[in-house]
């Protein structure tokens, strides 16, 4: 556990990936020289949000393959591929062969639930099937039992010159022991039941708990799902909130990270999301939301060591905000890199 005097296993950020919607190419190619920065740096891993119908990654096994051909150590994760959006069945192939081309290095993040906006594009998503779609954590089985090698057809022999199998091609093995799943306590438990990891990010769901507290929610959440885990000893967990740190930062840029942080701490001082419910509808769930941490990176660090969140989890993704430029994204990264991550006992990987 990352507590002082123990150091922290692995640091990795989180991208969304941003780019101009009418000149797409210079913003994807960013965010591929952000990945290889960051394998520079020692970083252990980066995970790209995944975006639908905006100016951001909608495809980010794609962004992965890329990366994968460009780098040689980093972890590639996503935090998270909506699987509303997605097939298992195809998913699985396109993971499975970018995760042999990156040498075993894609981490799967996925969620599950109806995907946002839905009814605007479910015609354009589903056009026969829309009202059908079973969006339920069934949808990770599928994508675990596929991703495993398990049958997906009944069916395996020769077609003429054309040999067929039963199950998923390529087969990468270890790839499902890798996949990721985020949420509340009850998701936290759901995904230790199926042996995989979990993703905590910067809101929690109040369901299940009096506290009001963001870090103390977050630590519930954890031990809820090391305690439903099989092997807690390899359970992978990792906390991704906003980390701004200012060592090498311009006034200006300080100026402009501090606005940035108070202009969303008015939605931590309370759980948002709770109100009346919906005639025929679930009841409303209250969301939590974190402060954004920004500062020099001995204070944060003295933070998080005091943050129950953070001493549980194996490793983070600090989350990079979304309206900066890429000479921000530069020194953010390098400071996580050079003076947060030793702050926090954290050593770079193949530097």
């Amino acid at each position: 556990m990352p507590e002082r005097g123990h150091a922290l296993r692995k640091l990795g950020f989180l991208t969304i990936g941003r780019f101009d919607a009418d000149d797409p190419r210079p913003g994807l190619e960013e965010t591929l020289e952000v990945i290889d920065r960051a394998e520079a740096l020692g970083f252990d891993s980066v995970w790209l949000r995944c975006r639908h119908l905006q100016a951001g990654i909608s495809s980010p096994v794609a962004i992965m393959a890329a990366a994968s051909q460009r780098t040689s150590r980093i972890e590639l994760g996503t935090a998270v591929i909506p699987l509303g959006l997605e097939n298992p069945l195809r998913l699985a192939e396109d993971l499975a062969t970018v995760d042999l081309l990156s040498g075993g290095r894609v981490n799967p993040g996925v969620s599950v639930g109806t995907p946002m906006l839905y009814d605007h594009y479910k015609r354009a998503l589903y056009p026969e099937s829309y009202e059908l779609q079973d969006f339920s954590k069934q949808r990770v089985q599928q994508l675990l039992s596929h991703l495993r090698g398990e049958p997906v057809s009944d069916f395996s022999g020769t077609v003429g010159i054309e040999q067929f199998t039963d199950h998923v091609q390529p087969h990468s093995p270890g790839l499902a022991d890798r996949v990721w799943y985020g949420g509340g306590r009850d998701s936290a438990i759901w995904a230790a039941q199926q042996g995989i990891n979990y993703l905590t990010s910067s809101v929690v769901s109040i369901e299940g708990t009096e506290s009001r507290d963001f870090a103390t929610i977050q630590a519930e959440h954890i031990d809820a799902f090391r305690a439903h885990h099989p092997a807690p000893a390899r359970a992978r967990v990792s906390q991704g909130l906003v980390v701004i740190p200012t060592d090498s930062a311009t006034d200006d840029q300080i100026r402009r990270y501090r606005d940035y942080a108070a202009s969303r701490f008015e939605r931590t001082t309370s759980p948002q999301g709770l109100g009346p419910p919906v005639a025929g509808g679930p009841a409303p769930r209250g969301m939590l939301f974190s402060p954004d941490y920004v500062g020099i990176s001995d204070e944060l660090a003295d933070q998080l060591f005091d943050h129950a969140g953070f001493r549980r989890a194996d490793e983070v993704a600090f989350a990079l905000p979304f309206t900066f430029g890429a000479d921000d994204y530069a020194q953010i990264i390098t400071d996580l890199a050079k003076k947060l991550g030793p702050a926090l006992g954290w050593s770079p990987a193949g530097v």
